[in-house]
C-alpha cells in the first residue's frame, strides 16, 4: 500500500498485501490488532500505551484491547468505529505483510474501495451472531469489480455462538450462494475469535469439527500472483526528465509485463516507435526491469512522448478511444449527472470526462440491475463514458493498472468516484472530425466581428431575456450577425423531452451549449438567456469555445425583486406547490463567482444595463 516502507531486513521476502473489510463492528481492527500482538510486532512502550488506551476507551471489560492498535484517529477511539484506512506492517518467517484495517460504516465505503483497489485478497469479516448483512455484500461487489479474486471468509466471535459448527456452515453457505457470481478464485472460510486468539495464530482446541488451516497458515502459503510480469509491458509517463540538452528520459513505474534494453516500445496514442536505450534506476542503470519497478528509460531515437502517454509493446498494443464502458463507485454526497463534466485521472493522463449514459445501478443485495438517472453515494453502476481526448487503456480485468481510472471535480478538485473500464465503445473510433475548408474565423472576418458566447444567467424574472432582447437590437442595428437562444424558446424543440429534475437541467445546458458552439463557429454573436443554475454547467459551456469568446453575464436581481415581477406567474405556482424544482425555492441557484459582467437590476431600467453591455462587448473587442 502506498504510504506504507517495509523495514530494513523485511523487502527481500514476498510480500502480500491484504485489507480486511466487512460491516461495523465485526472486528476487524481487532483481528489486525491481535495478528501484530501475536506476531510479536509490538514494542514494550506500544503495549504500555495499549493499556492505558483500553482502560480509557476499551470495549473489552477491563481486558487489553486490541483493536485500539489500529483505531489511531481519536474520533474512531471515542466511537469505536474504524473511519480512515490504517495501514500496518507485519512479518513472518515465511512472509511480509501490509494490512489494510478499512472502514464498515456504509458512509465510508469510498475509504474501503481506496485500501481495496491495491490489495491482493481480502478478508471479509462477518460476526457469527448476525450472519451476512447488506455492507458485507457492499464490501464483496467492491472487491470483485475492483479485481481482488481471493477472499478469506473469516467468521468472527465464533466464540459468542458457542463455537456451533452448524452456525458457520450455514454461514458460509449463505455467503457462497451470494458469491457465486462475483468471479471469485477461492473463498476460504475460517471460523475465529480476534479477541481470543482461536484460529487466527494458533489452532483452536474449541473448534474441533474444522480441518482448514488458521489465517496466518493461509496467508502464509496462499498464490495471489497476478503475473502482472507475465502480462504486456505497460508503462504511463509520469515525468519527461530534461537536465540538459543532451538527456531526455521518460520517468515512471512499470504497471505491467517485463522491459530489457534493445526492446522495442510503442507510444500508444501516436504509435510511433523506437528501441529502449538505458534503463536507470536508483540503483544505477539495468539491464531489465519488470512490473512495480520504478525507472526512467531513454530511447535510441526521439518520438513525441509527453507526461500522460502511455508505452506499450508493440507486440501487445491498447485500445485507445475517446468512449467506453465502465462500472462506477460514487463515492460523493454530489449526485453523479449524466451529461456534467468532469475530470478523470487515467493512468498518469488527466482528461475531462462526461457520463453520457447510465445503463443501470446494481443492487448490492441481488445483483440485480436497476434502472436509474443518477448515482447517489456508494451506489454502483455501469456508465457509458466519452473523455475529452481518446486515452490508451487495456480492460479492467486484463489489467487493474491501466484499466482504471478516478473521477474528479473540476471546481474543488475533490475524488468523486472511481471507474474499472470494460470495453470501448466502437463508435468512439469510427467517429472521425471532417475538417472544413473555411473556419469561424474567416466566417466571422466576413462578418466584421469577433464569434462570441454572451451568456446571460439569473433568477426567472431577472431579466435576462428583456435585456438580451435589446442587445441583440442595438447590435443588429450595427450591422452585427447574431442570435439569441432563449431558455424557453429550445424547450419548445430541442430540449422538449427534458424536465427540470437536475440531471435534466444539466442536460439542458449541455445541449444548448453545443449549439452555442456551433453557433460561434458559424461566426456569430451568440446571445443566451438561460436561468443556468450550476456553475459546473456554465463552466462546462466556457470550455467548449476558445479564451475570450465566452462572456458571463449576471443579471442580479433578488429573489424578493424577481417574485414581485413574476411575469409568468411561476413563483405565486412555486409558493402554492405547483411547481416542482423551481429555482430559489425547492431546487439551488449557484451564482456566479467572477463573472464578466455583473448587472445589478435594482434602481437599473433594462436599457440602460443593455447599452452597458453593449459598451463592454466593444471594449473586449467582440464588436467594433
Amino acid at each position: 500500500m502506498d504510504g506504507v516502507d517495509v523495514p530494513a531486513g523485511q523487502a527481500g521476502k514476498e510480500l502480500l498485501r491484504f485489507l480486511t473489510c466487512g460491516s461495523v463492528d465485526d472486528g476487524k481492527s481487532t483481528l489486525i490488532g491481535r495478528l501484530l500482538h501475536d506476531s510479536k510486532q509490538i514494542f514494550q512502550d506500544q503495549l504500555s500505551a495499549l493499556a492505558r488506551d483500553s482502560a480509557r476507551y476499551g470495549t473489552t471489560g477491563g481486558h487489553v484491547d486490541l483493536a485500539l492498535l489500529v483505531d489511531g484517529l481519536e474520533a474512531e477511539r471515542e466511537q469505536g468505529i474504524t473511519i480512515d484506512v490504517a495501514y500496518r506492517f507485519f512479518s513472518t518467517s515465511k512472509r511480509s505483510f501490509i494490512v489494510a484495517d478499512t472502514p464498515g460504516h456504509e458512509q465510508y465505503t469510498r475509504n474501503m474501495a481506496t485500501g481495496a483497489s491495491k490489495a491482493d485478497l481480502a478478508v471479509l469479516l462477518i460476526d457469527a451472531r448476525k450472519g451476512v448483512l447488506v455492507q458485507t455484500r457492499r464490501h464483496s461487489l467492491i472487491c470483485s469489480l475492483l479485481g481482488l479474486r481471493h477472499v478469506v471468509l473469516a467468521v468472527n466471535k465464533i466464540d459468542l455462538v458457542s463455537y456451533d459448527s452448524d452456525i458457520f456452515e450455514r454461514i458460509v453457505s449463505q455467503y457462497r450462494a451470494f458469491a457465486s457470481e462475483l468471479g471469485f478464485s477461492s473463498i476460504a472460510a475460517i471460523p475465529i475469535s480476534a479477541r481470543n486468539g482461536d484460529n487466527v495464530m494458533r489452532r483452536s482446541d474449541q473448534t474441533s469439527w474444522y480441518r482448514g488451516p488458521t489465517l496466518l497458515d493461509y496467508l502464509e502459503t496462499v498464490d495471489v500472483t497476478q503475473e502482472m510480469t507475465g502480462k504486456p509491458f505497460r508503462f504511463p509517463v509520469q515525468w519527461v526528465n530534461r537536465p540538459g540538452p543532451d538527456f531526455r528520459g521518460y520517468a515512471g513505474t512499470v504497471a505491467s509485463g517485463t522491459i530489457g534494453v534493445g526492446d522495442p516500445i510503442t507510444a500508444a496514442g501516436s504509435g510511433q516507435t523506437s528501441r529502449v536505450k538505458e534503463l536507470i534506476t536508483y540503483d544505477g542503470p539495468q539491464s531489465s526491469a519488470q512490473a512495480g519497478d520504478a525507472i526512467t528509460l531513454t530511447l535510441t531515437s526521439e518520438i513525441d512522448i509527453s507526461r500522460g502517454d502511455l508505452l506499450v509493446s508493440p507486440a501487445s498494443d491498447t485500445e485507445i478511444s475517446d468512449q467506453f464502458a465502465a462500472h462506477i463507485i460514487w463515492m460523493s454526497d454530489q449526485a453523479l449527472m449524466p451529461g456534467r463534466s468532469y475530470l478523470a485521472r487515467i493512468g498518469t493522463r488527466t482528461t475531462p470526462i462526461t457520463v453520457t449514459g447510465i445503463k443501470y445501478r446494481i443492487d448490492v443485495n441481488t445483483r440485480e440491475h436497476l434502472a436509474t438517472h443518477t448515482l447517489g453515494l456508494n451506489d454502483i453502476g455501469f456508465c457509458n463514458l466519452s473523455t475529452g481526448t481518446p486515452v490508451a487503456f487495456d480492460p479492467y480485468e486484463q489489467n487493474r493498472k491501466t484499466g482504471s481510472f478516478i473521477m474528479i471535480d473540476r471546481l474543488t478538485n475533490h475524488t468523486l468516484g472511481a471507474g474499472m473500464i470494460a470495453f470501448g465503445l466502437r463508435r468512439g473510433t469510427n467517429i472521425h472530425w471532417q475538417a472544413t475548408l473555411i473556419g469561424k474565423a474567416e466566417r466571422a472576418a466576413h462578418k466584421h466581428q469577433r464569434p462570441a458566447i454572451i451568456w446571460l444567467t439569473g433568477l426567472s424574472g431577472a431579466g435576462k431575456s428583456t435585456i438580451a432582447n435589446m442587445v441583440e437590437r442595438q447590435l443588429h442595428a450595427a450591422g452585427h450577425h447574431t442570435m439569441m437562444l432563449d431558455g424557453d424558446n429550445v424547450r419548445h424543440g430541442l430540449n422538449r423531452d427534458l424536465g427540470f429534475t437536475e440531471p435534466d437541467r444539466v442536460e439542458n445546458i449541455r445541449r444548448a451549449g453545443e449549439v452555442a458552439k456551433l453557433m460561434v463557429d458559424a461566426g456569430l454573436i451568440v446571445l443566451c438567456s438561460f436561468i443556468s443554475p450550476y456553475r459546473a454547467e456554465r463552466e462546462a459551456v466556457r470550455r467548449l469555445v476558445a479564451d475570450g469568446e465566452f462572456v458571463e453575464v449576471f443579471v442580479d436581481t433578488p429573489i424578493d425583486e424577481c417574485a414581485k415581477r413574476d411575469p409568468k406567474g411561476l413563483y405565486a405556482k412555486a409558493k402554492a406547490g405547483e411547481i416542482k424544482n423551481f429555482t430559489g425555492f425547492d431546487a439551488p441557484y449557484e451564482a456566479p463567482e467572477n463573472p464578466e459582467i455583473h448587472l445589478q437590476t435594482i434602481g437599473q431600467q433594462p436599457e440602460q444595463l443593455a447599452q452597458r453591455l453593449v459598451r463592454t462587448l466593444t471594449e473586449l473587442g467582440i464588436v467594433g
